[in-house]
């Protein structure tokens, strides 16, 4: 099971009691952040694309966010593609409403968006559609082995300019 997984995996850094499980669905930004009652914004929404060769870009974005797609280009090199549903679990490791943020297949490399930085914690998924982790976002870059911080958001409707 992923959850367990991920429970294994954060008890590498003494972190499996920040784990939390519900019993309602938390796959949605929206969802998550009612499941913990917190502000939607501080999910950290993990969004998967193509990379340039046969692997992906997971990116770790704040949950009032989108990825722009010419932020995504200059930092990239080349347009944006998600990847669909039937590929997720096989090339994140998780399925989709749960992807991780870390402890990810080699193929996987994250990247956390600066979005996130305006927040002392945040709640990525924890391995399943009805998980989270509570972590700070030194502590999610730590453990998600992120490649660097990068700017490729831009804010959704009213939200403050990120």
């Amino acid at each position: 099971m992923s959850v367990e997984k991920v429970k294994s995996y954060l008890a590498e850094y003494g972190m499996e009691s920040r784990l939390y499980e519900f019993p309602v669905s938390s796959a949605t930004v929206d969802l998550a952040a009612k499941a913990l009652g917190v502000e939607a914004a501080r999910i950290a929404k993990s969004i998967s694309f193509h990379d340039n060769a046969d692997g992906c870009l997971i990116i770790v974005t704040a949950g009032d966010t989108k990825i722009s797609n010419a932020k995504f280009k200059a930092e990239f090199g080349y347009k944006a593609h998600m990847l669909k549903h039937e590929e997720v679990e096989p090339m994140t490791g998780y399925r989709a409403g749960g992807v991780c943020p870390f402890n990810n297949p080699p193929c996987a490399k994250a990247y956390c968006d600066v979005s996130l930085k305006r927040f002392d914690r945040i709640y990525p998924a924890g391995g399943s559609d009805s998980s989270c982790v509570e972590l700070t976002c030194d502590e999610l870059f730590k453990i998600s082995k992120s490649v660097k911080w990068i700017d490729v958001c831009k804010s959704v409707g009213g939200s403050p300019e990120v």
